[in-house]
């Protein structure tokens, strides 16, 4: 049983809208105005628990929360050859591992 509380959520200012805008990481698709912050974010976790409780009606399949999805460490990237070799170059004089200095620059 999916916990509709454990899914990611924000509130960000619509500039658009004058309001904020309540969202959710799992349903890319939903969002929930309101003009007070704290509400919005109350909106967009009520309509997900609507969604959720339909999808379980209907029979569909519900997504996993991604705060409860494993998740290796690993992960491939396509680069250009010259910044695959302009990165190699920066990790050696740092004097750490490519795969480190990838994951520093990732992380910042």
């Amino acid at each position: 049983m999916i916990n509709y509380e454990h899914y990611s959520y924000k509130v960000t200012w619509s500039a658009e809208d004058q309001e904020f805008v309540g969202l959710c990481a799992e349903y890319p698709s939903l969002s929930y105005l309101d003009e007070d912050r704290h509400a919005a974010l109350e909106g967009i976790t009520n309509l997900v628990k609507d969604v959720v409780a339909d999808m379980e009606t209907n029979g569909e399949k519900i997504p996993e929360p991604i705060a409860e999805k494993s998740y290796s460490g690993k992960f491939q990237v396509r680069i250009p050859s010259e910044l695959h070799r302009r990165l190699a170059i920066e990790a050696a004089e740092e004097k750490v591992s490519l795969n480190r200095y990838v994951s520093h620059k990732l992380a910042c």
